[in-house]
């Protein structure tokens, strides 16, 4: 039985956590929260979800956009370019962002009937991004738990793996990638540069798989 709700951007590591959790994911949820890539991405999460038959909810967070300072909020030229290391990466960092949508995404699995609420967050991300680390994730995962009347569980079955290793199990699944999206600066085609464009491109070399760049 499906019991299962997903954050999903449409970039590679929460569409291969839709395909690889697809018999237990009842609904997906897409944010906006006016980051130069969000709207790229929802067309991947849309078609995916489509494809697999699974109900996707469209959250605007717009008011993020406006209060909230983040590279990732202020157009393509203020992304970095380079590798994906602390230092370059930071200013990517939107403050608590996966804190304020694992709350809402608590909310609608509660409302829904669900019982867990699921993340791609993975190792990669974690001396980057605060609220993507494991003991944040289990911190908020103990909050829900205690705050919701059914329960509601958080789990982020990728902490422990990295970018390489979830395509791989992308791979393996038979995810084409090109249909997801992962460039920081937002454009039609990525921009090969930036750090997370960086991070795919060898993630998919790890996994034997051609970039689509």
């Amino acid at each position: 039985m499906k019991h299962s709700l997903l954050v999903l951007s449409g970039g590679m590591d929460s569409v291969t956590m839709l395909y690889e959790y697809a018999a237990e994911i009842a609904l997906a949820v897409n944010f906006s929260y006016g980051s130069n890539h969000n709207a790229r991405e929802r067309e991947y999460a849309r078609l995916h979800c489509d494809k697999l038959g699974i109900r996707l909810v469209e959250i605007d967070l717009g008011f993020m956009n406006r209060y909230f300072e983040s590279s990732l909020l202020q157009g393509a030229d203020a992304i970095p370019e380079g590798s994906y290391d602390d230092e370059n990466m930071k200013s990517t960092v939107v403050p608590f962002r996966n804190g304020i949508m694992l709350s809402i995404a608590a909310g609608i699995a509660e409302s829904s009937g669900l019982d867990t609420v699921m993340i791609a967050s993975h190792g990669g991300d974690h001396s980057i991004y605060p609220d993507c680390r494991g003991a944040c994730v289990e911190a908020l995962a103990e909050a829900v738990r205690l705050g919701t009347y059914a329960g509601i569980k958080i789990i982020a079955p990728y902490t422990d793996i990295t970018k390489g290793e979830i395509a791989c199990r992308g791979r393996d699944l038979g995810i084409d990638y090109s249909t997801t999206y992962s460039c920081y600066k937002g454009g039609e085609k990525p921009c090969g540069k930036c750090g997370t464009c960086v991070e795919r491109r060898e993630a998919l070399e790890y996994a034997g798989i051609k970039s689509d760049e």
